[in-house]
Parts: structure tokens; C-alpha cells; sequence
């Protein structure tokens, strides 16, 4: 009897906290600045939605549920390394490459000794 209350208490605080995790989640993927803070959001979302089936699944007594979420947790996994490899990919940003491109062009104009060159062209005034 005294079992049946404190399971039920625990179920409704692991859903109250996994909400409240689910909802700063949401937030991070929205305001994160970089895409691999959103690629983490959403591995972070994959990981709440396995503790939500969890939950449910200790809720309603049926053992399905945790089959499922060990299959979400393996897709999760490769959706997450997709994602990292996406990025790894993808390189700098194209402000950051066209300004890595000025800087090798600079470099391919200066002499050996590290200084710029002041030769004249000839036929040049």
C-alpha cells in the first residue's frame, strides 16, 4: 500500500523533472548560437524521450516499452554521429573561409624573410 504511494509520488516527479528538462532542452536548441549546441540538443532530447518511455513503461506495467526505448537509444546514436560528421564535413563557415583564403594569399605574397615585397614590376611607374 505504502509502496504503491511512493511509486506513484516518484512517477509524477521523474515526469515533472523530465518535462522541465524536455522544455530548457527546447530553449538550448532554439538559442543555441553554433549548430553543434543544437546537434547536442537534440541528442539530449533523444536521451528524455528514452526517460520518458522509461517512466511510462514502470507507470503501466508493459515491458514492451523499454524495447522500444533501447531502440530509440541506438537510432539516437547514429543520428548523432551523422550529425557529427555533418559538421566535421561541412568545414568553416563561409565568412571564416573567405577570410582564411585572404590570409593565404597574403602569406603567397611575401618574400622568404617573412617581408613584404617592395620590388618594382618593370614597365611599372
Amino acid at each position: 500500500m505504502i509502496s504503491d504511494t511512493v511509486l506513484t509520488a516518484a512517477i509524477s516527479l521523474s515526469l515533472a523533472l523530465l518535462s522541465f528538462a524536455l522544455l530548457a532542452t527546447v530553449i538550448r536548441i532554439v538559442r543555441g548560437p553554433t549548430l553543434p549546441d543544437r546537434v547536442l540538443g537534440l541528442d539530449m532530447l533523444v536521451a528524455i524521450a528514452i526517460g520518458f518511455i522509461a517512466v511510462i513503461a514502470i507507470k503501466t506495467g508493459f515491458g514492451l516499452y523499454i524495447d522500444i526505448a533501447i531502440a530509440l537509444g541506438l537510432v539516437g546514436f547514429l543520428a548523432t554521429i551523422a550529425f557529427a560528421r555533418f559538421v566535421l564535413m561541412r568545414g568553416l563557415a563561409p565568412e571564416r573561409a573567405a577570410k582564411a583564403v585572404a590570409d593565404t594569399s597574403n602569406l603567397a605574397k611575401r618574400s622568404k624573410t617573412g617581408r613584404p615585397s617592395h620590388r618594382k614590376r618593370k614597365g611599372v611607374r
